[in-house]
């Protein structure tokens, strides 16, 4: 029988951070489940469906991925998926806290489902999507940072031309 993880975010936009757990837990797990989190409280820059692309666009060289859009509890998603582990991403110290409750609270409502938090590679620890959105709105280089793909979709966004280079 194949394990099924789920790793949810908002993916507003993939960046290579993303990709680097995507791939990594992919050796640990059969199926992987990329749960892009609608945040109706939130503005996000790219729409459900921009933000699927990207992924998809980003992981067509990757086994055993699938994309779906959620809202509600986490949770939820994974019993309907059947999916055994939630992934989740520390970068600091600081993001321990959270997702240690978040883990607890997972745990008190599914207690099957386990959280698992893998640690990004040390040369994009400190990458997030909000950095990689204020470096490309300020027409700063992410083609680094993010897979070429979002770089485009960045550039169509704050309406420049180009392969991800920035202004």
């Amino acid at each position: 029988m194949a394990i099924r993880a789920v790793y949810p975010g908002s993916f507003d936009p993939l960046t290579n951070g993303h990709l680097d757990l995507i791939e990594r837990s992919l050796r640990l797990f059969d199926e992987l489940v990329v749960a892009v989190v609608t945040n109706p409280a939130k503005t996000a820059l790219f729409t459900d469906n921009e933000r699927i692309e990207m992924i998809r666009d980003a992981t067509r060289h990757l086994r055993e991925i699938e994309i779906v859009v959620f809202d509600g509890l986490l949770v939820d998603l994974t019993a309907r998926l059947g999916a055994r582990a939630i992934i989740r991403g520390l970068r600091a110290v600081s993001d321990f806290e959270y997702e240690f409750q978040m883990a607890l609270m997972n745990r008190q409502l599914f207690p099957e489902l386990e959280t698992v938090f893998l640690v990004p590679s040390v040369d994009i620890t400190y990458l997030s999507s909000s950095l990689v959105r204020e470096v490309s709105r300020h027409g700063g280089d992410v083609s680094g940072l993010v897979h070429p793909a979002v770089a485009e979709a960045l550039n169509r966004r704050f309406s420049r031309p180009g392969n991800g280079s920035g202004g």
